[in-house]
């Protein structure tokens, strides 16, 4: 049977994991208001596109403007997909984190034997992690080396 004390401890070892947990909800945040802002700015961009195509003006100048917005969409769209995965990514090693929790309190109550498997999970959450903090660094990368400031559209 357990005791007081290894509960005391088990919440302990429970701590940690869970404080990676709030990190990881504070990252989701993040990813989901860039991904918000892609997609708002995305509409702005199709819905002046649209209007530039049914402009019936010929010019180089309008020409200029919709190679310039379907740019700025293509560009939008890869941020996209990199935020998405970030978020899946995100996402997943939350869960990871959560099944470590889950396993730490069954091997305490349930007399079992886990501390590879809470180690292996442990380790798959914090690559998983790693892998969606790079594809944040990408987004990043791409929506800073898109920049443009005053451009019109």
């Amino acid at each position: 049977m357990i005791g007081i004390m290894d509960i005391g401890h088990l919440i302990q070892s429970a701590v940690a994991p869970v404080f990676l947990l709030s990190g990881v909800g504070v990252t989701l945040g993040v990813l989901t208001n860039r991904l918000a802002r892609i997609v708002d700015r995305a509409r702005v961009l199709e819905e002046k596109l649209g209007r530039a195509v049914t402009f019936k003006d010929k010019s180089a100048g309008t020409d200029a403007r919709r190679r310039a917005i379907d740019l700025a969409l293509r560009v939008l769209v890869r941020r996209a997909r990199y935020i998405n995965v970030a978020i899946t990514l995100s996402t997943t090693s939350a869960l990871l984190v959560s099944l470590v929790v889950i396993l730490l309190f069954a091997s305490a109550f349930l007399d079992l034997h886990l501390p590879l498997a809470i180690a292996l999970v442990f380790v798959a959450s914090m690559i998983v992690l790693t892998g969606a903090y790079v594809a944040f660094l990408i987004e990043v990368r791409i929506a800073t080396a898109a920049l443009r400031i005053g451009t019109p559209y």
